[in-house]
């Protein structure tokens, strides 16, 4: 058999590392042990019936067997555009400010491969979501990166980069409720983002995976609702954590025309949209009773609450997070990141995601998610416990 060579390109992308977790995990599951997974970011809800109902009587109607139109039905644009009037106060153009993604993956991912050519460079926060990186590996594109530091509320502090990273950088991910320190960002914070993104013409991505994930009675803020955002740039929002639906893979970004016009040439190329019975699923949930949504984030604020309080009180002192659904966490003194994760898993059976592999400046932390049951964090807390690594 012939042992074909991958590309260059394939050989550029950076190493999943992830992946060897779930290696991890998988061998000592293997073993017969039960293993507490709060290193995964897949949400543990089953997506709600209302939805799933829309998509089984759309599957039915033999008009969504065919292919639909290649930037997406017109009507779940609408949704979106009024999603964001509804929730944010924000007037959306649907037809020529919103992009239909395949999960808001997608569109990170593909953002790079429109707005840069090699060589281009990219502002990346540093500790982010690995998936940046791929889409600015595939364009050739360099990547400085931006420290989130806790005492700047894991927010990148501005005049810490240096003038000529600045005039030559071309486009900035951020992401907020952040993944993986669980931080949000203010308006004071976005106007000066905007600020600096038309001194130097800088295309800013907001991600905003998270949006509909915050505590204490503190809704996350839109980059959107911030004047002179769309000139600036846009904001990806996904169906997947808002509404347990990240194996239907929908999203969609919404903003800067000239950027939203990009998208969907790049997709003209790759896709011919998505399953009409999906989209339909999608609108119903962005317009119908959001009572769903309230119950989750009540689900996840009290997960927050047996998952913090109980690691202080063991004596792991630790802070809650802001939004997002996963807490970031100080490493005792002696362990990297990684060693730390791996003796939890080893000895506790308790799985965390190690902060190093969201960047540099992740190290010291490891991230948990809040998507198990309260029981099974209360057992994660008992068998850290039983480690006695804190007083």
């Amino acid at each position: 058999m012939i042992q074909f060579e991958k590309s260059e390109l394939l050989k550029a992308l950076p190493k999943q590392f992830f992946a060897s977790l779930v290696e991890k995990v998988g061998a000592i599951t293997a073993e017969g042990h039960d293993v507490i997974n709060l290193g995964q970011g897949n949400p543990d809800q089953p997506t709600p019936d209302h939805i799933v109902r829309r998509l089984q009587e759309a599957a039915q109607n033999p008009i969504n067997h065919k292919y639909s139109p290649f930037k997406g039905y017109s009507y779940l644009k609408e949704a979106a555009a009024k999603y964001y009037k509804r929730e944010y106060g924000v007037d959306i153009d649907p037809d020529k400010e919103v992009a239909i993604l395949f999960g808001g993956k997608a569109g990170l991912v593909e953002l790079p491969q429109c707005l840069l050519n090699p060589g281009d460079t990219v502002l990346v926060p540093d500790p982010g979501y690995p998936d940046y990186w791929s889409g600015v590996a595939m364009a050739g594109a360099q990547m400085e990166y931006m420290p989130l530091l806790e005492k700047n509320d894991f927010l990148p502090d501005y005049p810490s980069i240096s003038k000529d990273t600045l005039e030559k950088a071309k486009l900035m991910f951020l992401n907020y409720p952040n993944n993986p320190t669980g931080a949000i960002a203010n308006s004071k914070f976005f106007k000066e983002t905007i600020n600096l993104a038309q001194k130097h013409s800088i295309c800013v991505v907001h991600d905003f995976a998270y949006g509909a994930i915050g505590f204490d009675g503190s809704k996350p803020l839109s980059f959107m609702q911030c004047e002179g955002a769309k000139d600036v740039g846009i904001e990806i929002y996904t169906l997947s954590k808002t509404y347990n639906m990240a194996g239907w893979r929908v999203g969609f970004a919404v903003g800067n025309s000239s950027v939203i016009e990009a998208i969907e040439l790049i997709q003209d190329h790759m896709y011919v949209s998505l399953f009409p019975a999906v989209q339909e699923a999608a609108a119903a949930a962005l317009l119908e009773s959001q009572e769903c949504v309230d119950q989750l984030v009540d689900t996840y604020e009290s997960r927050r609450k047996v998952l913090i309080e109980g690691l202080n009180e063991i004596g792991w002192e630790v802070s809650a997070p802001k939004g997002s659904f996963f807490a970031w966490l100080k490493v005792p003194e002696g362990f990297t990141s990684e060693a730390f994760a791996d003796y939890l898993l080893e000895h506790a059976h308790v799985a965390v995601a190690p902060g190093i592999g969201f960047g540099t400046y992740g190290e010291g932390y490891v991230r948990t998610g809040l998507l198990t049951t309260e029981d099974r964090l209360r057992e994660a807390v008992d068998r850290i416990r039983e480690l006695k690594l804190f007083k």
